[in-house]
């Protein structure tokens, strides 16, 4: 391993209170870069585009847990639901509806979050707080599980518009806890974990902090 990239896990890894799920966001990085950091302790990997995790996973050992973090359309479902352990990006019923459809092809039930806009910029997206709380309210479907939810703050300087935007999740989160089983708060990222965890985050999303800055855009 490298001694650069096993610093900057390691570091990332002390870093970051032992009740927090470390996802090592790996796109656009190579599978020689990710089984470093498989090789240094890591199992959880988080994926932005379906195409690039299914070229990485049939190369990687079969006990990597993957996350998709990013955009799922839902004509891509159908690549993922035999593996995937966690989809954080579930941003519409249309798309919860076709994951449960496709974990029942596969005989699975997938654990999933609920992506919800909490940011004061057009580039992020996800469901509004009304619309997350109607999905919590509708018949459960038999093959996804909601874990809970994430969101991705406002890419600004500003410390304490990020600190609010995450307040604002934790809130609903706490709120809806108890009554939805919910195990997993997903925020934050290289720029502003430590603010998430700070706000009760217990998922953490982390890439140019480990891996450096990704080749691709």
């Amino acid at each position: 391993m490298s001694s650069s990239l096993q610093d900057k896990y390691l570091s990332v890894r002390k870093s970051i209170p032992a009740h927090v799920t470390l996802v090592a966001v790996s796109k656009f990085h190579p599978v020689e870069a990710i089984k470093e950091v498989y090789d240094a302790g890591q199992r959880v990997f988080g994926e932005n585009r379906v195409q690039e995790l299914m070229q990485k996973q049939p190369l990687l050992p079969a006990d990597m847990q993957w996350h998709v973090i990013g955009t799922l359309q839902t004509n891509k479902v159908k690549y993922i639901a035999p593996f995937v352990s966690l989809i954080h990006s579930v941003d519409s019923p249309k798309l919860l509806t076709e994951i449960d459809k496709q974990a029942k092809k596969c005989n699975r039930v997938i654990d999933c979050l609920l992506e919800i806009f909490i940011a004061k910029e057009e580039t992020k997206h996800g469901l509004s707080f009304e619309e997350a709380e109607a999905i919590f309210n509708s018949p459960p479907l038999p093959n996804v599980c909601i874990k809970g939810v994430m969101g991705m703050a406002t890419n600004t300087s500003n410390e304490q518009q990020v600190r609010e935007e995450f307040k604002s999740l934790a809130t609903f989160y706490n709120k809806h806890k108890s009554a939805h089983n919910l195990l997993y708060m997903s925020m934050g990222m290289s720029s502003d974990y430590q603010l998430a965890i700070e706000e009760g985050s217990n998922v953490v999303r982390i890439g140019s902090s480990i891996f450096g800055i990704s080749p691709r855009k």
